[in-house]
């Protein structure tokens, strides 16, 4: 079974969620939450597989509520969903940059959020690439790489800059080692190496760090 935890502030919006996941057989919903404060306490004594994360709540967001689980190496095994109603809502690029595993929109379709959650539960990103890379696009338009970010590249060869470039652009293993002329399990161990050396918790952040060292830019494919 994966064990979910629902952080909502709004009792209506946890009902639907946990009316759809209760008709799951391989989904069971462990507790509810109805702020972020709330939402770190039940991860870390219900230890779920998968918080779906509300961002805009009260007393503690969604957005601090997915730091504090994510930096947390007690919790190094919960995965978290952040849910928007806005795919260009702001706090969904500072919660990829937090160690989100990705994001959904709360209109998602039934299927898709069982898909999502099962996705994530099983240690992948849930990486749309088409709206993620939008989202990462529109904020880090106006953000030029400063030194400092560009240094995270250092511990980088050559060739993992070309990986973390590529999974910047929402290549997929097979896609990457089709671009560079490598078998898929080489490009996966590379795209690990890269994940170790930058600290990285999943493709997600490592989206995210190629756009703001400056390897991917906005506009590009």
């Amino acid at each position: 079974m994966i064990r979910v935890v629902l952080a909502d502030d709004q009792t209506v919006v946890r009902a639907g969620f946990r009316a759809l996941l209760d008709l799951t057989d391989d989904l069971v919903v462990v507790a509810e939450a109805a702020d972020g404060a709330q939402a770190v306490e039940l991860a870390r004594t219900t230890r779920p597989d998968v918080v779906l994360m509300d961002i805009r709540m009260p007393r503690t967001d969604g957005l601090e509520a997915t730091r504090r689980i994510v930096a947390d190496p007690a919790l190094d095994a919960v995965r978290v969903l952040v849910l928007t109603t806005y795919e260009a809502d702001e706090y969904v690029f500072e919660s990829l940059r937090a160690g989100a595993a990705g994001f959904l929109l709360k209109d998602i379709d039934p299927d898709d959020l069982r898909a999502a959650i099962r996705t994530v539960a099983a240690g992948r990103s849930l990486l749309a690439p088409a709206v993620t890379r939008r989202v990462i696009e529109e904020f880090t338009r106006l953000r030029a790489p400063g030194a400092r970010a560009r240094q995270r590249l250092d511990p980088l060869t050559d060739r993992e800059r070309e990986v973390l470039a590529l999974v910047g652009r929402g290549l997929s293993n097979d896609e990457i080692g089709s671009r560079l002329i490598m078998s898929p399990l080489t490009a996966k161990t590379h795209v690990s190496r890269v994940m170790t050396k930058l600290g990285a918790r999943d493709r997600a952040q490592l989206v995210v760090a190629a756009y703001e060292t400056g390897l991917v830019r906005a506009g590009e494919d």
